[in-house]
């Protein structure tokens, strides 16, 4: 039988409320909720939680309770008629860094010849695409800023196909709740349908007017202006529309899942 915890080993309250307001925080820009986030005590986390916050696993518990809460505030506000930044080309990041959770050595090396992205799940036609194939699709581009959750952002130019428009053309379910994302290195993410149908979330398939480099996510990424990094996968091997929120390779570790930015 464990030993009750001591008053040194409990929680304390101040960590508590600091690791609350970083969930709660990724959407600051609203008044309302700077306002919340200022006045959040350990009873309302308690509240929002449902949970008492006498040991660790109830932190854990409470914490991510505050995380589901966080999706869905910011699912309620985000607005898919408005549109992100967008920059002259002499904004642009040079070098635009390279991020991922390996060195740019391991970045995969994906064959083109025998790409095909898989799409799955509630789409009428789920046949694979060459690269050809979306190349061959209206194209259009977007200078934006992608921010990571590290604190860091730059610049950058993409082009390819809106995701939008692929979605219709695949007959997509576009009331389902989620698009999920498997990718050539192994990771994994996903995101709502709203953010979806974005007219400037795209797939990605040139960076800076010539074919997306394999630093940068080729064969192609997910861009996203809307979303922080993470939420932007890179290499995508294949998609599928669902009803049940996949995950993320982030998200499953802990990171908020809506991840706006």
């Amino acid at each position: 039988m464990p030993r009750p915890k001591t008053d040194a080993a409990r929680p304390d309250a101040g960590s508590i409320l600091k690791e609350a307001r970083k969930l709660l925080a990724p959407r600051l820009a609203e008044p309302s909720r700077r306002t919340f986030l200022g006045s959040l005590t350990l009873g309302g986390v308690a509240m929002l939680s449902g949970c008492s916050l006498n040991d660790g696993d109830q932190v854990e518990r409470a914490l991510a309770a505050i995380s589901r809460f966080n999706d869905r505030v910011q699912g309620w506000i985000f607005d898919p008629d408005a549109l992100a930044p967008t920059y002259p080309a002499a904004m642009i990041t040079r070098p635009f860094p390279f991020n991922a959770f390996y060195g740019i050595d391991e970045a995969p090396a994906v064959d083109e010849a025998g790409y095909a992205l898989e799409v799955s799940g509630l789409v009428a036609d789920k046949r694979g695409w060459r690269l050809g194939e979306l190349r061959a699709l209206p194209q259009v581009e977007q200078i934006t800023r992608h921010i990571c959750v590290e604190g860091w952002s730059a610049i950058g130019r993409w082009g390819g196909v809106r995701f939008s428009d692929f979605l219709k053309r695949v007959g997509a379910d576009t009331g389902a709740g989620y698009i999920g994302f498997k990718c050539a290195d192994d990771y994994y993410t996903s995101i709502d349908m709203a953010t979806a149908l974005h007219p400037q979330t795209l797939l990605a398939l040139t960076y800076d007017g010539r074919v997306l480099p394999r630093e940068y996510g080729f064969p192609m990424k997910l861009r996203m202006p809307t979303k922080l990094g993470y939420k932007n996968p890179k290499h995508i091997r294949a998609l599928f529309v669902t009803n049940s929120n996949p995950g993320g390779y982030w998200e499953d570790q802990g990171y908020n899942w809506f991840g706006g930015s």
